[in-house]
């Protein structure tokens, strides 16, 4: 019994780049958080919950957010 090789040739296509890309159609503020649920393939909800979470807990966040907002896309 031989088992199936794998071609050692990259794959090629869009499944092999990801690129953050903001959400503003589907975003609440800027689409940032769905820009992030977008890349990472989750609900954003869950992004803007964290988002939230650590902005009430560290500060840095909501600067951060700011700072994607305006170097993305």
């Amino acid at each position: 019994m031989t088992l199936p090789t794998r071609s050692r040739t990259p794959m090629k296509g869009p499944s092999m780049t990801r690129k953050f890309m903001l959400d503003r159609s589907n975003g609440k503020l800027l689409g940032v958080c769905s820009g992030i649920g977008n890349y990472f393939g989750i609900d954003p909800l869950f992004a803007r919950i964290g988002f939230v979470a650590a902005t009430l807990f560290f500060g840095l966040p909501a600067i951060l957010y700011f700072i994607i907002a305006l170097v993305a896309d």
